[in-house]
């Protein structure tokens, strides 16, 4: 994933996983890799606090798996949202975000196999980070918007008073 951000000339901080059939994040990255992003990025291997680097200002875009604790922690951010669902629940929660919300943009994956290329990678983070693209505009619009949705003073208090006020209701009618 960090070859992306070396493709799209980003600096980043990738937080991933081994590959499949490899014993350490290290010994699936490309030979010289490490090197080669030296100053301008960096890869980790272990868990990160995700919330606390979402929230920190030089942070502008955010890749993601498209959980739903990840999708939580992406809309209260101000970081772009790039969506690359990997299994199950993901596919769906990113065409939410993607094509009903509008707050990131998916990852094209192939046709053949499913699977996402550098170069679809790479074009979604160009696009959601490019000022002069009305994508990049329209998402970051829709995402603030939401954002304050989300945030609002007493929502959750809201919805449970409400709920409560509904069940009073229906012990009355009884």
């Amino acid at each position: 994933m960090g070859y992306i951000y070396v493709l799209a000339g980003k600096p980043f901080l990738a937080a991933l996983k081994p590959p499949k059939n490899c014993k350490s994040l290290e010994s699936g990255l490309p030979e010289g890799f490490s090197e080669r992003v030296r100053g301008r990025g960096m890869i980790h291997g272990g868990w990160v606090q995700q919330q606390l680097i979402l929230q920190h200002p030089s942070v502008g875009c955010f890749i993601t798996h498209c959980g739903v604790g990840s999708l939580s922690e992406a809309m209260v951010s101000q970081c772009q949202v790039v969506l690359m669902p990997q299994a199950v629940d993901q596919f769906m929660n990113a065409r939410q975000m993607s094509l009903e919300l509008k707050i990131g943009v998916e990852v094209e994956s192939t046709e053949t196999d499913g699977f996402f290329t550098r170069e679809a990678l790479c074009k979604a983070v160009s696009l959601v980070m490019d000022e002069q693209s009305e994508v990049a505009r329209e998402v970051k619009a829709n995402h603030a918007k939401w954002r304050d949705f989300i945030l609002t003073e007493g929502l959750e208090d809201s919805y449970i008073s409400s709920f409560i006020q509904s069940l009073q209701h229906l012990l009355q009618m009884n």
